[in-house]
């Protein structure tokens, strides 16, 4: 049952990850140094004071950041690649009552994927948004990035306290991301079928010696 629980909280964890990269990792870091929890081989590192402080500035840098038009984006494209991975450390951190190799493996493959999964969900949200620049002159983004980061300090404070639930929610995140990935990529199937093609007109290969009709 412990090992339930484990896993839920790092799904949590990872889909937290997946809307903002540094804060759960923070969290997880501080839970550790103030012994509230213990953290397997895999994040045990996260502890470390000068690590803690690196941390607390990313994040601070990613929560005020994402509030600026343009550089929301650039947060998001390093997000693709730096939101899985801190997904997967959070998952494989929490994971302490297996192997572990078996706990690096689980959290490559579920916490990583969790995260990637949210995260591109967000960043379709973003793209939707800003398509509408025009009318809310930004502030839509900016909306949706205060609603991140409600969902991110909820997440994780249900990932620690409420692991189970947090999962739950964790679900909600994913399976939200994978039906709005479906719904773009049935737009695109549909633009794609309305784009014209050139018509050509077969060319008859004349055979040798027959003669052109009059």
């Amino acid at each position: 049952m412990e090992l339930v629980i484990q896993i839920a909280m790092g799904v949590g964890l990872a889909a937290c990850a997946g809307l903002r990269t540094w804060f759960p990792l923070l969290c997880l870091g501080l839970l550790a140094r103030t012994g509230y929890m213990e953290l397997g081989t895999a994040g045990a590192f996260l502890a470390r004071t000068d690590l803690l402080i690196a941390l607390s500035v990313a994040t601070v840098v990613e929560f005020a950041g994402d509030k600026i038009p343009a550089v929301d984006h650039v947060l998001d494209a390093v997000g693709t690649f730096a939101r899985p991975v801190a997904g997967a450390l959070l998952t494989a951190s929490v994971v302490t009552h297996i192997d572990p190799v078996a706990s690096l493996v689980l959290g490559l493959i579920v916490g990583g994927g969790t995260a990637l999964t949210v995260h591109t969900g967000k960043s379709i949200l973003r793209a939707q948004s800003t398509a509408f620049a025009p009318l809310h002159a930004g502030a839509g983004n900016t909306a949706l990035s205060f609603g991140e980061d409600v969902l991110t300090v909820l997440g994780v404070g249900l990932a620690v306290f409420v692991p189970l639930l947090a999962f739950g929610l964790a679900l909600l995140l994913v399976l939200g991301a994978v039906r709005l990935a479906k719904r773009v990529m049935r737009r695109g199937y549909k633009l794609w079928g309305r784009v014209p093609l050139t018509k050509q007109t077969p060319i008859l290969a004349k055979e040798d010696g027959a003669s052109t009709p009059k």
